[in-house]
């Protein structure tokens, strides 16, 4: 009996811990908030230092307001431009590396490009170099065959830009219509 009075008031005699720290915690989000907030300052600077290295690249063509008759269009998304062949080497300048919805009309004219919410451009059918169906661009990596990556030349560089239907299955004819167009283009050129 002893022992539990002895327990009973050792008991009353500690004092329970408390259960938190406020101080401590708001300190540490605090802290949190500020490495978040540092780090996206760092990657803002690397996009912009990226977009001054690029700045050779010239100002894109506008889209005709009459291109001409559409061989195809597809509603879809715009994932990014790169230089050809290096599918991480991402091209920001001019907007080019600002993902968005996309309307792509073929013509004669070439590529009419609209996004809503950045910048419209036209990729003239004079311009194109290829097109093929591929896994991945900086940024977007799908299962094979996911983009459409549309080579072109601009300002004497070569680009690949990345689209993505949003009905897959119309990617072929998108890259035998282009494929068609570059070959009569040169035809006629030699």
């Amino acid at each position: 009996m002893t022992h539990t009075i002895a327990s009973a008031a050792l008991a009353a005699e500690q004092k329970s811990a408390e259960v938190t720290d406020w101080a401590g915690r708001i300190g540490w989000v605090v802290g949190l908030l500020l490495f978040v907030a540092f780090v996206y300052w760092l990657m803002r600077q690397g996009w912009k230092w990226r977009g001054s290295l690029q700045s050779d690249l010239p100002e894109l063509p506008e889209v005709p307001s009459a291109p001409g008759e559409a061989k195809l269009t597809m509603s879809g998304r715009y994932h990014g431009s790169t230089t050809a062949g290096q599918w991480l080497d991402r091209i920001v300048a001019h907007g080019l590396g600002t993902r968005s919805r996309v309307e792509l009309t073929l013509t004669d004219t070439g590529i009419s490009v609209v996004r809503p919410g950045a910048n419209d451009f036209l990729i003239p059918a004079a311009a194109l170099r290829g097109a093929r169906l591929d896994k991945g661009i900086a940024g977007k990596v799908l299962a094979e065959g996911g983009l459409l990556i549309v080579t072109w030349e601009h300002g004497g560089t070569l680009l690949d830009s990345g689209f993505r239907s949003d009905r897959a299955a119309e990617h072929t004819a998108w890259t035998e219509t282009i494929d068609s167009m570059i070959n009569t283009t040169e035809g006629i050129a030699r």
